[in-house]
């Protein structure tokens, strides 16, 4: 996985790579400084998140980590339904009350975080690719110029994916408790936008 900051504002298409000029790469260290944990499991050549439940490495992780449900997300414009709108959907600056898990199987994509500055940072998943988004972070997802990903989604409880987009995200539970985790524990006072 790759990561970096990104423009302002995207005036061509939000599947292009939209990365600021300059030497703009995030590291993994600055993702999880968010909360964001990344993890590489290598997926099997006969898997592509076809028979997940037979991976021996993912289901070590999801033992290891809690995750008792999974289903399999295919995103193009022939597997999905109302394609288009539910791209933009996707492209919606939202949080979500749980974590969102996201392993990446076949194509590829791009999640989207606010930093602690409120800049988005990008980043372009791809096969073998586990990506956690916290709860309450700032982000969204779009494909890249491939228009194509399977992901597997872990959820520790019952599957659900309930977007809450700004502004109403700011009162909600979950944003209120990211960002007090966010400034506890990178020792940032107060002030300081998350």
């Amino acid at each position: 996985m790759k990561a970096w900051e990104m423009t302002n504002t995207i005036e061509e298409d939000q599947r292009l790579p939209n990365q600021r000029a300059g030497d703009a790469e995030v590291e993994v260290g600055a993702l999880e400084a968010l909360g964001v944990r990344v993890t590489y499991l290598p997926v099997g050549a006969d898997n592509a998140g076809r028979n997940a439940a037979n991976d021996e490495a993912l289901e070590a992780y999801r033992k290891a980590h809690g995750y008792v449900h999974m289903d399999v997300l295919e995103v193009s414009p022939s597997t999905l339904p109302n394609y288009r709108q539910k791209l933009r959907e996707f492209f919606e600056e939202h949080i979500h009350a749980d974590e969102e898990v996201r392993y990446v199987v076949d194509g590829s994509g791009y999640f989207d975080v606010r930093d602690a500055r409120d800049e988005w940072v990008r980043m372009h998943v791809t096969p073998g690719d586990l990506l956690v988004l916290p709860a309450g972070i700032y982000h969204r997802f779009t494909l890249d110029t491939g228009d194509y990903i399977r992901a597997i989604r872990l959820f520790r409880e019952a599957p659900q994916w309930v977007p809450i987009p700004r502004p109403d995200a700011e009162r909600h539970a979950a944003r209120q408790r990211y960002v007090h985790e966010l400034r506890t524990r990178n020792g940032e006072p107060a002030a300081v936008r998350a």
